[in-house]
């Protein structure tokens, strides 16, 4: 999170969270098909939905791109499963760039 300069928005209990890698998409379905528990999800997606998706695959974190918040609902659910919801300015092909350099080492 320091690493990539990113705001918590909610869910600071799970900041200690083990990362495993990362997914990228903005279609739901593809993540709950295809993400693997531990990742973080990297979207634009801000509605609740995007909470029930990290909570079923057992995500680390989601990060929110372009400088997206997280609805009040992403948010308060965030901090009942205890899943960060973090964000950046960043375009999602910047945060991802970067997420890879730090873990690849």
């Amino acid at each position: 999170m320091k690493a990539l300069g990113l705001t918590v928005y909610s869910g600071e209990k799970g900041l200690d969270r083990r990362v495993s890698g990362g997914y990228v998409s903005d279609l739901l379905s593809d993540v709950m098909g295809n993400a693997d528990e531990g990742q973080v999800w990297v979207t634009l997606q801000t509605h609740k939905n995007v909470m029930a998706i990290a909570s079923l695959k057992d995500l680390a974190a989601v990060i929110l791109v372009s400088g997206h918040k997280p609805d009040v609902n992403t948010a308060h659910q965030s901090e009942e499963e205890a899943i960060p919801v973090l964000g950046t300015h960043l375009s999602a092909f910047d945060v991802t760039g970067k997420m890879y350099e730090l873990i690849k080492k």
